[in-house]
């Protein structure tokens, strides 16, 4: 009986160490979705120059590379480095090209319009 309990708790801490590398899994694809919400659609400015093509094509590259790597991936420390990888790649991509266009004298922003009311 006490073997049969030795079993079923190590087979419930393999289980929970597999669970928790999933989890860690998840939380790499969290990170690089929420970077794929920065991807800039339109260029600063609406200037289309060679900085802007090059941004998009490498964002392009990097959407290819992570596909690539997604199906190479042989266990879940794969999974995790590509989907941080791409994250990575992603944010760098996205800097750069904020970073050349101010150099040039364009600047990345948003715009807020508040109104307010008087009150006489």
């Amino acid at each position: 009986m006490t073997s049969f309990k030795i079993a079923a708790a190590l087979t419930l801490g393999l289980l929970a160490s597999a669970g928790q590398a999933a989890i860690s899994g998840l939380i790499e694809e969290k990170v690089a979705r929420e970077e794929e919400q920065l991807i800039i659609n339109t260029p600063i400015a609406g200037i289309e120059n060679k900085l802007w093509f090059d941004y998009r094509i490498d964002i392009t590259e990097a959407q290819k590379e992570l596909r690539s790597d997604l199906n190479r991936a042989s266990d879940i420390e794969d999974l995790r480095d590509a989907w941080e990888e791409y994250a990575r790649e992603l944010r760098k991509e996205r800097i750069h090209y904020i970073k050349e266009m101010a150099e040039r004298g364009y600047r990345s922003g948003t715009v807020s319009v508040e109104t307010s009311v008087s009150l006489r």
